[in-house]
């Protein structure tokens, strides 16, 4: 179990991380990643289509960001508390806010046991801030490795992870996440030199882009993995409330009642349509989050109150989740019928996204181009979200992404735009 320095000398020889790739993952270093692969994919998407002018009108399919009404409540909650915007954050939270989110995660998810609000969950400025920051703090407080440290991620990935892993000064080794595993990765391709020496793994569920979404036994294998070698699972379920099956499960599910080894982090931005209020959360393995609360305490930013006012009623609110919920669900009813089989289209367990296979006319790059220019249509090329492997090889080139976030008419429209461009 991987625990603050204060602890390490209890633990003796601690549980290694060595990382795992059968396939030979792509180890590449943070100096061996090239400039343009460390770049945001929506940059680099941007200059890719800067040449060219759209031929109708621009529908952005690009950005995962939610376009759905917010909660009602929003105004009124933010109106009724803002003049506690002239007092500072306790970077842990307010306990109402804390006891909000504990008392959600209890009612969602089948845990071994509640959380518990004061040591097992801090607040967050969204998900993303906290999967950042954590990999520093696994780095600084992990037992020693066998090997130079590694943190581990799907390819394709959300760019936060790479950042973190190399903020970390940690070799990042990429896991292929492809159609013939799932797309997630391999977990028997993991070997134990890698997993000696790996800080932690990132994994999503529901999976961005492709919408996976990881099956209690695969979550229990992969802690099983991290408490034999001592790294961290670092659970993004941020899409957890996004699915059009059955509901997603929580790696917390799995982790036992001390929850050792597991990081989970939930965010507002998705399952309450409030990406610009930056409001999440982190739960899990207390050892570690006392470690990263400390990292936070002096280097992150603090959740305003106000906001943390609207996340405890977001969390106790499910209508709201609900009616999204259904607004999604319609919107790949329309992917159903207007994609149909092409493309290699199947309908995500979860998450709002499409990952089209578009390799056979031309490639990502030539598709999100010839999608711009002829049909008005913004996505993003799906190499620009993985990165090469080391053996050859890019996991998302030849693929495309979207992001159903646009409203029911927009989406119809532009799916039917997409089908008539490509056929």
């Amino acid at each position: 179990m991987a625990t603050p320095a204060s602890s390490r000398a209890a633990q003796g020889a601690a549980r290694p991380t060595q990382l795992a790739a059968g396939a030979s993952p792509s180890a590449a270093g943070p100096a061996a990643l090239t400039a343009a692969s460390e770049r945001s994919p929506f940059a680099r998407t941007a200059e890719l289509l800067a040449p060219y002018k759209p031929e109708q009108s621009l529908i952005n399919l690009s950005l995962g960001e939610p376009q759905h009404p917010p909660p009602d409540f929003v105004g009124p909650i933010l109106s009724r508390h803002i003049d506690e915007f002239r007092r500072y954050p306790m970077a842990r939270g307010i306990e109402p806010f804390r006891r909000a989110a504990a008392d959600w995660l209890s009612r969602r998810f089948a845990l071994p046991r509640a959380i518990d609000p004061d040591t097992e969950i801090l607040a967050l400025n969204g998900s993303r801030e906290g999967l950042f920051y954590a990999a520093i703090a696994a780095a600084r407080n992990i037992a020693p490795r066998k090997g130079p440290p590694a943190i581990l991620m799907p390819n394709p990935f959300y760019p936060a992870y790479g950042a973190g892993a190399r903020a970390a000064n940690c070799e990042t080794i990429f896991l292929p996440a492809t159609g013939a595993n799932g797309f997630l990765p391999d977990l028997d391709a993991l070997d134990e030199s890698t997993l000696a020496r790996t800080v932690a793994i990132y994994l999503a569920s529901p999976a961005n882009p492709q919408g996976a979404v990881a099956s209690r036994d695969y979550l229990a294998r992969l802690i099983a993995l991290a408490r034999r070698h001592g790294f961290l699972v670092f659970s993004d379920e941020c899409y957890s409330e996004i699915y059009t099956q059955n509901p997603p499960g929580s790696a917390l599910e799995c982790a036992g009642p001390d929850f050792a080894n597991v990081i989970a982090f939930q965010s507002l931005s998705k399952r309450s349509n409030l990406p610009g209020l930056r409001v999440g959360f982190v739960a899990g393995d207390r050892n570690f989050l006392s470690a990263f609360h400390e990292l936070r305490n002096v280097a992150a930013p603090q959740v305003p109150v106000p906001l943390q006012h609207v996340g405890v009623a977001a969390y106790g609110d499910e209508a709201h989740v609900e009616e999204n919920r259904r607004l999604y669900r319609l919107k790949f009813d329309l992917a159903d019928e207007i994609i149909g089989a092409r493309y290699g289209y199947a309908r995500p367990a979860g998450g709002f996204c499409l990952w089209l296979d578009v390799s056979a006319y031309g490639g990502d790059e030539a598709a999100t181009i010839r999608l711009y220019r002829e049909a008005g249509l913004r996505v993003v090329p799906g190499s620009y979200l993985a990165r090469p492997q080391a053996g050859g090889g890019n996991p998302g080139a030849g693929y495309i992404r979207l992001a159903l976030v646009a409203d029911i008419e927009t989406t119809a429209e532009a799916l039917q735009r997409l089908v008539k461009t490509l056929g």
